[in-house]
């Protein structure tokens, strides 16, 4: 739960700064005496400025309203106690553990890796391969079998052809013989994207593993990658409340029709598209690249047109019938607009392996580790069968206190290693040489512990690193207080019983029309649609006799509508009967109205997520007049005048 509304509370104060103020920094306001200084509001208003969007919140008096507020919350959290609550400290450990490791990584390779990544995701490569099947935890005698087995695979492709070979061999068992088409980085494990990106054209590679087995692949071609396209479209879905128009195909060959007579494709989305999210924009969706969407159909069609403007036809796919029109075509986005998305792939990656074992090698370097350990072979002495059977234990005379290695300040013992070797047991996993399985454990043991002081010590090391951990402490203890004063508050089903009782006015619904609204580019044949609809002639007929087999000079939509219904003119008033010819989104418009449906109160239940929101917008407001009123605040406002000024010149 603490996840989903975590970035609510966080809006306009996850990004404060906590440095130390000097004794000459100006007091912008006191809370209780607790003084708060110009140099944090500043930071806090200027590094929020870019993500408000409510243009009040800019003017500073706005600000200082609402930064006050955030204060005022953060004392009182401190005054319950809040910060004492086990589950705070077990989640702020949780998040510095988190926060530590993109502070401690090394970040030479991650530069490095994420360059790659660019270069990667920058071009597309079409191949196919050939998996011989092996488990990671495979003993080395089977690891063997399977190696020599897709090394003659690989002979036989070089000699008989690779295709033949791929095909003959799939059993979907064992062996995979697969064709992947085109690719490009992250869309496989970073072993098979390694390969097939360091293959050359026509090649086949040498055999290479990945925790699925053994593969060899072949590479048919390498180019550059499509980038991205900004495209409208129009969308008549399978589902359609509008059963006056027929199927959605007949629907959408009627709006094609109107496009290929010259009139607007925005203006036809906005009337008659059924996707209510890009309708009111003129159909326009967000840029999207190759692999981003749901229905390939959807992506074939906008990445096979050329030209800023041209519009396809029809097509169907699991929504429904779409037309769609080019706006843009993007190449991928230059490396520094991709570089912070590209280090969180990085870092989530099979790619984070490399990163880690970079890290490890420069933690030893800087805490002066070394590579030799005597006292393995003491531990090697003690290890017997019991091991792999999961019931070895140190031995009594077991040298628990003699030293093991020392990590800048902390003495780790030969205990510290034993419990490790204890513990280990539980997931063995296959038999191995005593000195291996040692030497392989002590170094999980010594790069765990190298991690743990360094993030232990990390926040007296780096100051960065010690302001965002503050800042997420006042974060959590924010959540705990709302979600205490304020969302449980959500539970009381008697109090917004009461509030929705005393605000009806806020919950009912707009009066409508069940209508039929015909739309074309002049007004000629709607004078004619009118002296139907007059005489009574089903719709059907109206449209048989309008509309010609090879011309759409009318569409009809029909339903309940309300005043802000995409079909309905701005200036419409509803009346019953026929109205007027309406100028309407560069066409114009007839409306029969059947009846008029008046306004209605919605029951609790219809109207229950509103009323919560509602209701604990009320709370919040009533609770900060509580806040004012238990702790004293005092503004400075000579001082606040200053800082009008500073921001006015910035």
């Amino acid at each position: 739960m603490k996840s989903k509304y975590f970035s609510i509370v966080l809006f306009f104060f996850f990004v404060i700064n906590y440095n130390a103020q000097s004794n000459e920094d100006a007091i912008l306001f006191s809370i209780d005496g607790a003084p708060v200084y110009v140099s944090e509001f500043l930071r806090v208003y200027n590094k929020n400025l870019e993500l408000v969007q409510d243009e009040s919140q800019k003017d500073v008096d706005e600000y200082l309203k609402l930064f006050t507020n955030y204060k005022l919350k953060l004392k009182e959290a401190r005054a319950l106690g809040l910060d004492k609550r086990e589950s705070y400290s077990r989640e702020l450990n949780t998040y510095k553990k988190q926060l530590a490791s993109s502070f401690i990584s090394d970040s030479k390779v991650t530069d490095d890796l994420v360059e790659e990544a660019y270069a990667r995701i920058s071009n597309d490569v079409k191949a196919n391969h050939i998996l011989v099947r092996i488990d990671d935890s495979a003993s080395p005698e089977d690891t063997l079998v399977a190696y020599n087995k897709i090394l003659k695979l690989r002979e036989r492709a070089i000699a008989e052809g690779f295709e033949n070979i791929r095909k003959e061999v799939h059993n979907g068992k064992t062996v995979f013989g697969e064709a992947l088409g085109y690719f490009n980085g992250f869309k496989m494990v970073y072993n098979f994207e390694n390969a097939a990106f360091k293959t050359p054209v026509g090649e086949i590679s040498m055999p290479f593993r990945t925790r699925f087995g053994y593969h060899i692949v072949k590479v048919f071609d390498k180019r550059k990658s499509r980038g991205e396209r900004t495209v409208a479209h129009i969308m008549i879905g399978f589902n359609s409340k509008d059963t006056l128009h027929g199927s959605p195909e007949t629907r959408i060959n009627e709006i094609y029709q109107k496009i290929n007579q010259g009139e607007e494709f925005e203006d036809l989305a906005r009337q008659f598209s059924e996707d209510k999210s890009s309708s009111s924009k003129g159909g326009l969706l967000k840029p999207f690249s190759g692999g981003q969407l749901s229905a390939p159909e959807f992506e074939d069609v906008a990445f096979s047109l050329e030209s800023a403007g041209e519009v396809s036809e029809p097509f169907k796919t699991k929504f429904g019938w779409h037309i769609i029109k080019l706006y843009e075509k993007t190449p991928v986005p230059p490396f520094e607009v991709m570089k912070p998305e590209l280090e969180v792939k990085v870092k989530r990656d099979d790619r984070s392996r490399l990163i880690d074992e970079a890290l490890y090698k420069n933690l030893r370097t800087r805490y002066k580790i070394s590579d030799d350990q005597p006292a393995l072979d003491y531990f090697v002495s003690i290890l017997n069968e019991n091991y792999f059977r999961r019931t070895w234990t140190l031995p009594e005379d077991f040298s628990a206190d003699s030293a093991l290695i020392k990590i800048g300040n902390r003495q780790l013992r030969f205990n510290d290693f034993g419990d490790y070797l204890l513990k280990s047991q539980r997931t063995v996993q296959k038999r191995e040489p005593f000195n291996v399985l040692v030497r392989k454990h002590y170094n999980d043991f010594l790069n765990a512990s190298l991690m743990r002081y360094r993030e232990d010590n990390l926040e007296f090391e780096n100051e960065d690193f010690a302001h965002i951990l503050r800042e997420y402490q006042d974060g959590l203890l924010l959540f705990d207080l709302m979600e205490s004063k304020i969302w449980d508050s959500s539970k009381d089903s008697i109090q917004i019983q009461n509030f929705y009782a005393s605000n009806k006015s806020k919950y009912y619904v707009p009066e409508r029309i069940q209508a039929i609204v015909a739309s074309s580019t002049t007004q000629k044949p709607l004078k004619k649609v009118a002296k139907l609809l007059e005489q009574g002639l089903a719709l059907d007929r109206i449209k048989n006799l309008i509309n010609g087999n090879d011309s759409i000079e009318v569409i009809f939509t029909s339903g309940i509508m309300d005043s802000q219904h995409q079909a309905l003119p701005k200036d419409y008033t509803f009346k019953m009967g026929l109205s007027k010819i309406y100028k309407h989104n560069s066409n114009f418009v007839l409306v029969q109205v059947k009846e008029i449906v008046p306004e209605t109160l919605k029951s609790f239940e219809e109207a229950k997520g509103a009323i919560i929101s509602d209701y604990q917008e009320f709370k919040e407001a009533q609770w900060i007049k509580e806040l004012h009123e238990k702790y004293k605040v005092v503004v400075d406002k000579q001082v606040l005048n200053q800082v009008k000024k500073m921001v006015n010149r910035s």
